[in-house]
């Protein structure tokens, strides 16, 4: 219930302060397990992704497949989070950029690609040093279930070294995403659908000085054969 999204938030922003001090390396072999551990079930989350959504069943594990990539790929970025020293005008004086943990991300995804989207957002969150509140379709949620399962297969493969709260995922309608939104507790929210939705959610992040990643407006084309 949406009552209870202020202990998620909550949970989320005490894992963010112990996780952006793990090295992100470390942080990386994290991501490294969910990989395996989607690679091991591709074939029943691109099942359940076919029956649930209604793609055929090879789009089903192909989309499975992106996440699987995708943490490949997180992997090698968890190695190469590396700044710029930067030439300054001032005699003895140096300038260094640096990267920092933003703090907890949302991701809210859309019907048409319940796993991916997630695996996207949360294998770079993760090993950037952020925790995730996955906040699937209601229309999807079996599939955003089945994905994130693996995710906490592979957290309890990893150990202690993953705060408790790390990835959480809420199930409901839009005024659990709404929560999301709106908390200021929350740096950066991701979230997948329609244009409408997208002018919602913009501004309102906005207003709290929030970072936002919208993907919005797509349509996937169907074709029906004899």
């Amino acid at each position: 219930p949406p009552a209870a999204m202020d202990e998620v938030i909550a949970s989320a922003r005490s894992a963010f302060l112990e996780w952006r001090n793990v090295p992100a390396p470390t942080r990386g072999e994290l991501v490294r397990l969910w990989g395996e551990e989607l690679r091991s079930a591709k074939n029943d989350i691109g099942f359940i992704i076919s029956i649930e959504v209604g793609k055929i069943i090879e789009e089903g594990r192909g989309e499975v497949q992106e996440g699987i990539d995708i943490c490949e790929f997180a992997v090698g970025l968890s190695r190469q989070l590396c700044g710029k020293t930067i030439v300054s005008e001032r005699p003895g004086h140096r300038i260094m950029e640096q990267y920092h943990p933003l703090g907890p991300v949302a991701v809210i995804t859309a019907f048409n690609f319940p796993s991916a989207v997630f695996a996207w957002n949360t294998s770079l969150a993760l090993v950037c040093g952020d925790p995730v509140i996955f906040k699937p379709s209601e229309k999807a949620s079996l599939s955003g279930l089945a994905t994130f399962k693996a995710l906490q297969r592979a957290i309890a493969r990893f150990g202690d070294k993953a705060p408790p709260g790390l990835a959480q995922i809420v199930i409901g309608g839009s005024g659990l995403a709404e929560t999301l939104v709106e908390s200021p507790a929350v740096a950066l929210v991701s979230a997948t659908g329609s244009t409408r939705m997208g002018r919602e959610v913009g501004p309102k992040v906005a207003r709290r000085f929030g970072k936002r990643i919208l993907e919005l407006g797509g349509n996937n084309a169907m074709i029906v054969t004899p």
